[in-house]
């Protein structure tokens, strides 16, 4: 779907997108290309994409993938797509908001996410995602920059914190691609990247330990110029975190965007 197609669409139906929807829509083929290939889709495949807008990623994904869910929270482009798909038997279109939905749905191990997500809740929904019971295999979505690098970051970076830790948990950076404004219509007021990740082949941590580690992050997080382990001992009792940290070489004084991601997660096991 070229640029001149979207205008038209719009301007013929007289829709006004909405900036609180995040409607930036991608519409160039060689970025909607590599998004494609970088989800390295077969026919056996299902993938979920979030706020397909105009359906341009999802004829991609259609003919790449045996299965396309399409999560649309427009009525009006829920209604286009419905109309423009009609005839596509691999693509199964929900009108519904897809935060909420993913929060019912958590079970996604046999899926792949290939979305231009709407920067408005890119973060919730693949914190949401990397925290479900098992989370898609591979994950290619289009966000802003500033959050691609919190994802991306490790410890000592300015934008490493809690989203970095939680969704760096399960996932790992398997590659990253800037994409210019003007490949959206309408062309967004920040940088943008595509990032691409895998999850990880063997969980760092049993199911039973994850709600303990999101504790530690976000209490270690909440207060980002203090040492963590005063932040902690809201929440566990002194001797056993001075045991804690002497045992795993963790000075008194460190704060949280020091340690790494492998600190943290021996930090989880030890305390719970």
């Amino acid at each position: 779907m070229k640029l001149s197609e979207i205008k038209q669409i719009l301007s013929e139906r007289e829709w006004k997108l909405t900036k609180s929807l995040g409607q930036n829509f991608l519409h160039d083929q060689n970025q909607l290309r590599r998004m494609v290939a970088a989800a390295q889709l077969n026919p056996a495949d299902k993938v979920l994409e979030i706020g397909p807008g105009l359906g341009p990623l999802t004829e991609l994904l259609a003919a790449r993938a045996g299965e396309v869910l399409a999560i649309e929270k427009d009525r009006r482009l829920f209604d286009f797509l419905r109309e423009k798909f009609r005839a596509a038997p691999r693509v199964k279109l929900i009108h519904d908001d897809a935060l909420r939905y993913v929060k019912r749905n958590r079970e996604w191990a046999d899926w792949k996410l290939a979305a231009n997500l709407p920067y408005s809740v890119a973060s919730p929904i693949l914190v949401e995602l990397a925290q479900s019971p098992k989370g898609p295999e591979r994950i290619v979505t289009t966000l802003q920059l500033e959050v691609a690098r919190r994802l991306m970051a490790q410890a000592g970076d300015n934008d490493y914190g809690v989203l970095t830790l939680l969704v760096q948990l399960d996932y790992e950076t398997r590659g990253s691609f800037k994409i210019p404004a003007n490949c959206f219509f309408p062309a967004p007021n920040v940088d943008s990247m595509c990032l691409v990740l895998q999850r990880r082949a063997r969980p760092l941590l049993a199911g039973e330990q994850r709600a303990a580690f999101v504790k530690i992050v976000k209490r270690a997080f909440s207060q980002r110029r203090k040492m963590m382990l005063k932040l902690l001992k809201q929440d566990w009792a002194a001797d056993k975190l001075a045991g804690a940290f002497e045992g795993l070489k963790i000075s008194p004084q460190e704060r949280a965007e020091k340690l790494s991601m492998e600190q943290f997660v021996a930090l989880t096991k030890n305390l719970f």
